[in-house]
């Protein structure tokens, strides 16, 4: 379907924001007045600039405080109002959006509402305009869809229809359900917006909070199945209010914005052929499904091949798996890098020229059935690619840069051979055995990669979950907020559902300030055997305060010696409803340190309750 973006979403000038909406290959543009009212172009030229760039102009928005006013306040709305249509006139465009009046409404009566919507209809249609009225959230008197369709039903004029905007309907949680019962033709514009679910008045919340379709809680794909069933077959607008986005870059946040509208696209087309045949959606709508933009098919990932951390410096990072039972399987026969392995467990440690000097994440490698519908899924999505150099007889996979600045890898399964580039590493000849061995070395206990926690920058949080929901199909669960010595870190974990992937997104007040929010969790089936393993023979662990083993005594009873053992040994505990969790940590090295993790019986958690323990720990080391 034709896609459009309201100019207000972009920063920069309004040349900057139709070049950028182009580029990112969007088909149209709404024009936000102010945008207009400070360009130093004229209509014309802007205009014509829009012709050029091959972006039609498809609402001009929004003209305020229209209805339910006082006669001689009207009046002078309709000279407002005239004259605005001239100015359409010369931007070549025919449809204008008319909110609610949420400022100067004095008149609480549908059939006085109804008729001057009906009188500044009659006016428009002598200028070739359509007007689109819409409800918002918190217009004085008419603030749902329902309400604004029954006065334009009332008003009866061909040029007057509503439109719908997610956001001021999804955000009252209001019924969708009549959706479908609105003739298509009568629904003239659509504005899709998403948003995280909050508690917040709902001004507030959409001036404010307002993200693009997949980066926030709103059923959206539910909304898009029932417009199309009723017939809808306008663009694809987005409106996005948001502090960031008029901060971020605009080309950055263009593409972004389209991406979100191609996934959004895919998610209701296979929605829709899911329920062909039952009362949502009949035959004749299922037909619509062909104007929708699709996606290759491309399977969730099953595991994490590898984690790749990249720096200068990267000998502590090296002490630390080796004391945690790590074995060192060699180094790349062509590239500065090294293995380190353990059960299903692998760390890349790159020291490329490149890198910094303090090590950081770098990439993961993801298990997927098929590595290159993965690679033509995220193509599609516009997704960058990460150039890589392969030498002949060297496994090549396809590589994708997230927003967080991780490279993503697709990787096939082991079964597939996906496990050949293991074979890449190994020892020089001049290096004998003992030079190898690690006296940590025991009965492995670490059995894989539980989860990678990852900072993302703040501006640019929305646009991770949005990749790793939409190019690697997992699933984002609920977000909270945890409080640290410099502010809150909110943590939103993106998962597959089997639970072999799992990604907390970490987002710290400041970076520089906070580094400690990035690491690699191990999963082990004996975390008290190899925290006593690597006591020995020498692991720094992150020390715990002594208040934190009083307080889990008051919380949970646990024995005194249990209690006693987990102190020694810097253990932490967390229980719920579905088992018990047990972890320690590391110090950190640069911006990076290392967890270990068992979970017993059903738990599924991160020891969320001991994340502010361990932040302060990482805060007290830190001076």
């Amino acid at each position: 379907m034709k896609t459009s973006i309201a100019t207000v979403c972009l920063s920069g000038t309004l040349r900057q924001k139709l070049r950028a909406a182009s580029a990112a290959g969007f088909d149209g543009v709404e024009i936000f007045e102010q945008d207009l009212v400070v360009a130093p172009e004229s209509p014309e030229q802007i205009r014509d600039y829009a012709d050029k760039l091959g972006l039609s102009l498809d609402l001009y928005q929004p003209f305020r405080d229209a209805e339910g006013t006082a006669e001689p306040i009207f009046e002078d709305t309709l000279r407002r109002i005239e004259e605005k249509f001239s100015l359409m006139n010369r931007l070549g465009m025919d449809l204008m959006l008319i909110p609610s009046n949420a400022g100067t409404a004095t008149v609480d009566d549908d059939s006085v509402v109804a008729a001057q919507l009906g009188r500044l209809a009659d006016l428009a249609a002598g200028y070739g305009i359509r007007l689109a009225y819409e409800a918002l959230a918190w217009g004085r008197f008419v603030n749902d869809f329902e309400h604004s369709w029954r006065l334009v039903e009332a008003a009866d004029r061909d040029n007057l229809g509503i439109c719908l905007d997610t956001f001021h309907i999804l955000s009252r949680a209001w019924p969708t359900d009549s959706i479908p019962d609105i003739p298509g033709d009568k629904v003239f514009f659509l504005q899709l917006a998403d948003a995280p679910l909050m508690s917040l008045d709902v001004l507030s919340w959409s001036r404010h909070f307002r993200v693009f379709p997949g980066e926030g809680g709103f059923e959206l794909v539910d909304f898009m199945v029932k417009l199309l069933a009723g017939g809808y077959s306008g663009p694809l607008s987005l409106e996005i209010f948001n502090d960031s986005f008029r901060q971020t870059r605009v080309h950055r946040t263009a593409v972004d914005a389209l991406r979100s509208l191609v996934w959004l696209q895919d998610q209701t087309a296979r929605a829709m052929e899911a329920s062909i045949g039952t009362d949502a959606v009949t035959t004749r709508a299922a037909a619509r499904v062909g104007e929708l933009t699709r996606l290759p098919g491309a399977a969730v990932p099953q595991g994490l091949t590898w984690a790749e951390v990249r720096g200068q410096e990267t000998e502590q990072i090296e002490v630390l798996l080796m004391h945690l039972g790590f074995e060192h399987r060699g180094r790349h026969t062509s590239k500065p890098v090294q293995l380190w392995e353990q059960g299903e467990a692998r760390v890349v440690i790159n020291e490329e020229p490149g890198a910094s000097d303090e090590p950081t994440m770098a990439s993961l490698g993801f298990e997927v059935q098929h590595p290159a519908a993965a690679a033509a899924h995220a193509t599609a999505l516009k997704v960058p690619e990460v150039p890589r150099v392969t030498r002949e007889g060297e496994q090549h996979f396809p590589a994708y840069l997230a927003p967080d600045g991780t490279e993503v890898f697709f990787c096939p399964p082991a079964s597939d051979g996906g496990d050949r580039w293991i074979e890449e590493f190994s020892w020089p000849d001049h290096l004998d055995a003992a030079t190898t061995d690690n006296p940590s070395l025991g009965e492995p206990l670490i059995t894989g990669i539980d989860h990678v926690n990852l900072a993302q920058p703040k501006h640019h949080y929305p646009e991770s979950v949005l990749f790793y929901r939409a190019a690697l199909g997992l699933s984002v669960q609920p977000s909270q907020d945890v409080p640290g010595p410099n502010g809150l870190v909110s943590s939103q974990v993106v998962r597959n559902d089997a639970g072999s992937v799992r990604l907390p997104l970490n987002v710290a007040p400041d970076l520089r300030k906070d580094p400690d929010v990035e690491h690699v969790a191990f999963s082990c089936r004996d975390v008290v055997g190899l925290a006593r393993r690597a006591q020995t023979s020498g692991l720094r662990f992150l020390r715990i305060p002594h208040n934190y083993y009083e307080d889990l005594r008051a919380r949970f009873g646990l024995p005194e010696e249990k209690i006693r053992e987990l102190e020694e040994l810097d253990l932490l505990y967390d229980r719920d409803e579905r088992g018990e969790f047990l972890h320690f940590y590391t110090q950190t090295v640069g911006s990076l340190f290392f967890e270990v993790v068992q979970r017993i019986d059903g738990y599924t958690g991160y020891g969320a309750p001991n994340a502010p323990v361990r932040m302060a720990a990482q805060y007290t080391h830190s001076l």
